[in-house]
């Protein structure tokens, strides 16, 4: 009790004519007792000007104790994704065919996707995807992330445009891990696609940096697939079945 009585008596002794300092009898922390000792320290050579008026008011102490002793604190999730950047949550494998139930075949010589309706026996022929999903800060609940490569291999369907046309790729991946965290404003968004599904066990495939552009496959049969245009007459509508 002492000790209490004479800091008030010091701090009283200091403080600028026309102030009075008051001890609540609330257990203080070491850090607010910290804190109290810097803010009347700071109070004494801040407000001296201010009380040379006989106008000083509540609003400027209220000023000055702001001004000195508040803080800011600009808190960071732990683990969460910086906000310009996709994170791969998952993979797995799915069987793809379009609209007319045509399955996807690799042609090796052209490096490309055909969409081809199969006979008995040849399912070997079929390409099954590794469908990768992404997550980002600020998701659309209407589509998902995906990127999407052929099982048992380094290919992946990217998207690339040169002036107003938009064209599809397969493109080897040396090192896939390089695809776990794309930053919006790289180069590898090209392997992006937004997967929109519909009501109907269909969904479309647009490409994320070119949003206007939908992976598509032609209306004759043992034709490449390729990026269309809304407005285009091709198939934009894929079954996407997901292996177990």
């Amino acid at each position: 009790m002492a000790m209490h009585c004479n800091m008030i008596k010091n701090w009283s002794t200091k403080m600028p004519e026309g102030m009075d300092l008051e001890i609540s009898q609330h257990p203080l922390t070491l850090r607010r007792v910290v804190n109290l000792i810097i803010a009347t320290e700071r109070l004494k050579s801040s407000a001296s000007e201010s009380l040379m008026s006989t106008e000083f008011r509540d609003e400027n102490l209220l000023s000055i104790m702001l001004e000195n002793i508040v803080e800011e604190r600009v808190i960071f999730e732990r683990g969460s994704a910086p906000p310009d950047q996709f994170s791969r949550t998952g993979v797995h494998q799915c069987n793809v065919t379009d609209s007319e139930q045509r399955s996807l075949v690799l042609v090796k010589n052209s490096m490309e996707l055909h969409a081809m309706m199969l006979q008995g026996g040849a399912d070997d022929r079929k390409v099954h995807l590794n469908m990768s999903t992404y997550v980002h800060p600020a998701p659309s609940i209407e589509a998902r992330i995906v990127a999407l490569g052929i099982k048992d291999t380094k290919l992946f369907l990217s998207c690339h445009k040169e002036g107003d046309e938009a064209t599809l790729h397969l493109e080897e991946v040396e090192d896939k891990d390089s695809l776990l965290n794309i930053s919006s404003g790289s180069d590898l968004v090209r392997f992006l696609f937004y997967k929109q599904d519909t009501g109907l066990n269909l969904s479309t495939l647009v490409s994320v940096p070119h949003s206007a552009w939908y992976i598509s496959t032609a209306k004759d049969n043992n034709k490449p697939v390729e990026m269309c245009l809304e407005s285009s007459h091709r198939h934009r509508y894929f079954k996407t079945q997901r292996q177990i």
